[in-house]
Parts: structure tokens; C-alpha cells; sequence
């Protein structure tokens, strides 16, 4: 059986979990915090979280376990058999994470935990977003997920990181950057919340968000 270790607060843990649960894949959870402890070096190269343990070895970063999974576990796919779509939805989610998701989390010191940010990476940060969330836009179709009329593991990761970069920018700007530049994402949103698997995410996410800050 899969054991999925890391943090469930972090959306590179859920956006894994999120396939496990979509693709019916038996898996454990081990909760577990990034450290350069030598037993923790022995299963993670980095100490990075998250990563996963498998009968046959580990693997760690996120995009290339989803890969892993996608091909080991084909009976449910959650990506195109068409090799240039294929490629197409992994550029989408590589944006977004590069381009958007990366600068977001540069404020999460400063939204969540008393640091500050100083006007020059505000409004930095504000443009670069600004920039990936209209790229977003235009790689896009929301007809009505994100790639198409299919469901896919591209509509998890986008509802993970869009909740969180939401919230980050409502913090910071007193403004939802979502919102602003991406049309009618309100109503996306309510339908991947939908699913059970990501309804199952959110509640233990609530959780382990309870948890850390009691």
C-alpha cells in the first residue's frame, strides 16, 4: 500500500492525495514536517515533503509522483492519451505553480504569521501575479474544467492553489487577485468543490490547519 507522508496543509501533499482519492488507490497518511534529520534524509533526499513510500522504493516531488501514479494505476486516468494534450496540461500546471502559485507564497510569512512585507514586494509580487493570472487565462477553458468538458487532476491542483492564492491576496491587497482576473471563477470553484475527494481534502484540511495553529 502507497504511504503519503508530509503535511496536509501543504497543497503539493494534497494535490497527491487528491489523485489517490480519484483514482480509488488504497494509501496511507504519515503527518510529517521537512527536517535534515538523518532518518528523515533516508527516505527524502532534501528532507523535502511531500513524498511517497511504495513497495518497490520512494519518490518525492509532487508533479513526478502524480506521473507515477498516473501510469502505474491507469484503470482510472486523469490525463489525455493524446501525447501533445498531454503535454498541454502539464504546461498548465507548471504556470501555475512557477508563475503564480511561487510568488503567492512569498507573502504567507507576512498573511499568516505577523512578518512583514514591504511595499516594494507588494507591489512586486502584485504584478508578477497579475501577469501569471492573465497567462492562466489564455491557456485555459473553464468549459466547463479547467482543460475542456474533462475532468482531470489538473482541476484539483487548480482548486487547491486558487483557494490559497485567494486567500494570501485578500490578506495582503484587501483584494481577492483571483477573482479580478480570472472570469466567472466563483462558479468553478463550487464545481470541482463538488467532488468528494476534494471535499474529503478540505475537511482534513480544516483540521490539520486547527491542529498547527492550537
Amino acid at each position: 500500500m502507497i504511504k503519503i507522508c508530509g503535511f496536509a496543509i501543504s497543497n503539493f501533499y494534497n494535490k497527491i492525495k487528491f489523485v489517490l482519492l480519484e483514482k480509488d488507490i488504497p494509501f496511507v497518511e504519515e503527518q510529517l514536517m521537512p527536517s535534515q534529520d538523518s532518518e528523515l534524509l533516508k527516505r527524502s533526499p532534501l528532507g523535502k515533503i511531500p513524498f511517497i513510500e511504495t513497495e518497490i522504493g520512494n519518490l518525492s516531488e509532487s508533479q513526478v509522483i502524480l506521473e507515477y501514479l498516473e501510469d502505474a494505476y491507469p484503470e482510472k486516468p486523469l490525463y489525455p492519451t493524446n501525447s501533445f494534450e498531454k503535454a498541454k496540461y502539464r504546461e498548465l500546471v507548471q504556470h501555475l505553480e512557477l508563475n503564480i502559485e511561487l510568488h503567492a507564497h512569498s507573502l504567507i510569512k507576512g498573511a499568516f504569521f505577523g512578518g512583514t512585507i514591504s511595499e516594494e514586494t507588494k507591489n512586486n509580487v502584485k504584478e508578477r501575479l497579475e501577469i501569471g493570472l492573465n497567462g492562466f487565462n489564455r491557456l485555459a477553458k473553464f468549459s466547463p474544467f479547467v482543460m475542456g468538458d474533462a475532468y482531470s487532476f489538473v482541476d484539483g491542483i487548480v482548486w487547491l492553489h486558487f483557494g490559497m492564492i485567494s486567500m494570501i491576496t485578500q490578506k495582503v491587497y484587501g483584494e481577492d487577485l483571483v477573482a479580478a482576473h480570472i472570469p466567472n471563477v466563483e462558479a468553478y470553484m463550487r464545481l470541482i468543490e463538488s467532488r468528494p475527494s476534494i471535499q474529503k481534502i478540505a475537511v482534513d484540511r480544516e483540521k490539520a490547519i486547527a491542529a498547527f495553529f492550537k
